[in-house]
């Protein structure tokens, strides 16, 4: 009995293994990066609600809220999108990784093509999905009411980690419509957790470090 159930506890864990890698590769990250590697720095500013062991027990998912990370390039925001959404991935969940910027542009290309609605219905068994880099590029009209009619039909039905260079109060920049903007914004503060990186990136840091 101790070997059929050794046996059994071998298989099941090759099958995770084997779920946990084909999640990881549907999800489309842009490396390997993961929480392991992760440095937790003193620039990193938690909202008193929140907290480092919270967001890593990947709880926001369960609650279907979403993380937004703030702050300066550089100071390893994708990082922390990436190691989480990577630990979704081996804890079962499914999850995808866009750049904002190409999503729109596949959000564009669909509408053109009448195949949005087929987009769309890619994504409904998406546990998580990861918007990286909602920055300076500004979208076009048409790009920005997509993507915010996007995220309200995911609001409270998916969780979501937004990475952004921007404070939300200078997301005009991004998006052409202020009231769209104060709509996206709405959605986004409300069940949320938003956390803020204080202080100069952490790349140009090494890397100055490493010249002298």
């Amino acid at each position: 009995m101790q070997y059929l159930n050794d046996l059994f506890d071998e298989e099941h864990k090759l099958r995770e293994q084997t779920k946990s890698i084909r999640l990881i590769k549907k999800a489309k990250f842009l490396d390997k990066k993961n929480l392991h590697t992760y440095e937790w720095t003193e620039q990193i500013r938690f909202p008193p609600h929140t907290s480092k062991e919270e967001i890593c027990s990947l709880s926001f998912i369960e609650k279907g809220e979403s993380v937004v990370l703030v702050g300066s390039p550089g100071t390893g925001k994708t990082h922390l999108a990436t190691g989480l959404g990577r630990k979704a991935c081996e804890n079962g969940y499914e999850v995808r990784f866009y750049r904002v910027a190409h999503l729109v542009e596949e959000l564009e290309q669909a509408l053109r093509l009448s195949k949005l609605s087929a987009f769309r219905k890619k994504l409904e068994k998406v546990d998580l999905i990861i918007l990286n880099e909602m920055s300076y590029l500004p979208f076009s009209k048409e790009g920005s009411e997509l993507l915010l009619q996007l995220i309200s039909e995911f609001y409270e039905q998916k969780s979501l980690i937004i990475t952004s260079n921007l404070e939300f109060s200078q997301w005009n920049r991004i998006f052409v419509d202020s009231r769209l903007t104060a709509a996206l914004v709405d959605r986004l503060n409300h069940h949320a957790h938003i956390i803020s990186y204080q202080g100069e990136s952490c790349r140009l840091t090494n890397a100055l470090s490493k010249r002298k």
